[in-house]
Order: structure tokens, then sequence, then C-alpha cells
């Protein structure tokens, strides 16, 4: 099932998929880091928000937030879960806003969905020309030296369709500017299994590489990849969360 096509099918069950992902912990870190490094503002936008858990939290911490995402499905989950928001079909290499953004997130390493070094540039350009000047753009992302190709994160969670088994990991050649987000989904009732496999085009960028491209535009502050502590990046480690101001 190529692309796009296996979040368009299984919308439904993306909030299973991601059953265990703390976004609370990872919202309320972003809001530290926008009290810590940004302006203090409250106009928020995620990008990439799938079906909006992280625009909740935002909602409910005092943010006028909103989203924007490439599927639609995605979106009118979004909408049901919140109602306050605005929601935006809009690709994240080229979007625009109707009024400048105090803080644009992008969670769940979805800035490497920019797929290749140029997109992701646009990426990049689009977010700075979105955010007030010394708005906050917060985000994680891999760094390409580290991917471990046999590295797998796998979990299950029951549904009453049936019991559910995602795994997901990253590959990269060793080459180039692209890597994969391999997903894998088995749907288990009583006498019959369900398989999707999906291989995503990611860009693959190393954090030197990430640094030269947002250099020009932001103050970058790289920090651990822990978001019950906001720590210094330790040099060594290969994930990492980017808290960068527009100058």
């Amino acid at each position: 099932m190529p692309g796009n096509a296996l979040y368009t099918d299984l919308s439904g069950y993306y909030d299973l998929m991601c059953a265990d992902i703390d976004y609370r912990a990872q919202s309320y870190c972003v809001h530290r880091l926008q009290r810590l490094f940004g302006n203090a503002g409250n106009r928020h936008l995620d990008l990439a928000c799938g079906t909006g858990p992280h625009v909740r939290y935002f909602i409910d911490a005092g943010y006028e937030s909103g989203g924007l995402d490439i599927n639609q499905p995605m979106l009118n989950r979004a909408a049901i879960r919140c109602p306050e928001a605005r929601f935006s079909l809009q690709d994240m290499c080229e979007f625009t806003v109707a009024e400048p953004a105090d803080l644009i997130t992008c969670f769940l390493y979805s800035i490497h969905y920019s797929g290749g070094i140029e997109r992701l540039k646009a990426c990049i350009a689009s977010v700075h020309g979105a955010l007030i000047t010394g708005g906050l753009f917060c985000f994680n992302a891999v760094d390409k030296h580290s991917i471990d190709n046999r590295s797998f994160v796998s979990h299950s969670a029951q549904h009453a369709e049936g019991l559910f088994s995602f795994s997901s990991g990253w590959h990269y050649s060793g080459t180039g500017e692209r890597q994969s987000l391999k997903l894998r989904i088995e749907k288990t009732i009583p006498g019959e299994s369900q398989l999707w496999h999906d291989e995503h085009a990611m860009v693959a960028v190393s954090f030197n590489e990430l640094l030269e491209l947002l250099a020009p535009c932001f103050e970058v502050h790289m920090l651990e990849h822990d978001y019950e502590k906001i720590l210094p990046w330790n040099g060594t480690s290969g994930n990492a969360i980017f808290a960068c101001v527009k100058t």
C-alpha cells in the first residue's frame, strides 16, 4: 500500500497506532521551551498535525492553536477533537498563514516527511515566513549517521475490531539525502489476520547539515531528546529536539 494511502485508509486507527506516545509530556515540554526561548505568545500552529492530539493539549494550556496536514481524513478527526481550532489542508513545505504565529511545532519526527533537502529548505522558509520575529520553531529530528537499520519500535493495542500490532523503523542506505520510514501493521481477529506494509520516503540529514540550513534564519538551541527534562544536546546522541528562535 503506497505512500499516503495507508494513512488515508487507516486514519481511524491512527490514534491506536500512536497509543504509546505521551502527547501531554511533549506538548508541555514545548510550552516550557516557548517560555524559555520564545516570546511567550500564544498563537500556535502544528505542522503535520494528524488527528490533532498536540493541538488539543495546547488549546487546553491557553493557546490559540491550529494545525495543518496533507491528509483530509486526519483533519476531519482533528476537527472533532478540537472544534475550537482552525485546521487547513496544506503541505508543510509550502504553506501560508492568515497572521504570524508565535510558536510553530512539528512533532514525531514529521520534519523528515519533507522528503528531500530542497523541500526541507522550503519547509524552513515557510516556517520562517509564518513566524513573528522572536517566535519559536520547535521540532525533533534524527541524524542520518546514527540510524541503525536493524532497530524497530513495536507495540500492540486491543481495539473493538481486534488486536493491532504496530512496528516502525528507520532505514538509511548510508549515502544520499533519502531515507525511509518502514511501517508494519497487523490486525488480528479470531481465525483471521490482515497485514499492511508501508514505506515512506523521508529526508536524510545530519545534524550539522540541519544546523547549516537553520542558522541563516534562526538562533538554534539543540536539546537532548527528553521531554521530561530540558538538557543541552550531549553532542553524540542521534535524536535531538531543536528549539529555533526567528531572528
